[in-house]
């Protein structure tokens, strides 16, 4: 089947902060696209169990009064993201996050947190399907200059979207910014899932290599120079070390 004409699962995820193996899902978001369907939205709001900080709620816009106030405790949220995510997987439709890495560590310390099965133990097969524009816009475009960030890249790409940061508008994007890279770089269409998978975790890890060196170089990095710097270029998922919730 072509991309243009699966059914597409787009998935974000709103947190309290940017290290995956500590911070705590305050939104999420996965929408459906495609395939003749019409599209469909499934929203979470949860009540992270922590302070939102102010920097984070300033983001996404939910404050820690409003998450106590409206959102759902984790487990029984989390429990459904996962249990809909495997099941798209398993019917071998393509997830699809921009900066995937993040978005499924998080999901993956947050099941571990609640002590709830985390997507490996939920599928029977390695999830082939998932799909990172992040990562292979910056494959197929190595040298374009500029932000590489979300809301510019879809702008490179003609994507204009009202609301950002919101983690529907996010999930949104990256369905559309997928569809135009497949577009544009219809080898990609050609590929099989599997060396979509393989080429994805390769050209990851050789984007972090090369931002690393980048860190280190004290001349090419100026004020951003860091001899011990160290990116992480595991994909999709990055190793961590997550404590359990007591409850």
């Amino acid at each position: 089947m072509k991309f243009s004409d699966a059914v597409k699962i787009g998935f974000d995820t709103e947190t309290t902060g940017v290290d995956p193996s500590n911070a705590r899902i305050v939104t999420a978001a996965l929408i459906v696209r495609g395939g003749g369907r019409t599209i469909r939205s499934f929203q979470w709001l949860i009540d992270p169990g922590i302070e939102i900080p102010e920097e984070a709620a300033a983001i996404h816009g939910v404050t820690t009064e409003r998450a106590r106030a409206e959102g759902r405790k984790p487990r029984g949220a989390l429990d459904e993201i996962a249990g809909n995510l495997a099941t798209a997987l398993s019917r071998q439709s393509p997830v699809i996050a921009f900066n995937l890495s993040y978005d499924w560590t998080v999901l993956d310390a947050e099941l571990r947190r609640n002590r709830l099965p985390v997507m490996s133990e939920r599928l029977a097969i390695e999830p082939r399907t998932l799909v990172d524009p992040h990562v292979i816009d910056k494959a197929v475009d190595k040298y374009r200059r500029g932000s590489r960030k979300l809301q510019p890249t879809c702008e490179h790409y003609g994507i204009e979207l009202n609301d950002w940061h919101s983690a529907d508008a996010d999930a949104s994007a990256a369905v559309l910014l997928s569809e135009k890279l497949f577009e544009r770089f219809p080898y990609l269409g050609l590929m099989r899932p599997a060396d979509l998978y393989q080429s994805q975790q390769e050209w990851r890890r050789e984007q972090a290599q090369s931002l690393q060196a980048y860190f280190r170089n004290e001349r090419k990095s100026g004020a951003k120079y860091n001899p011990d710097a160290v990116v992480n270029g595991e994909w999709p998922i990055q190793a961590m070390d997550v404590e359990e919730n007591a409850a």
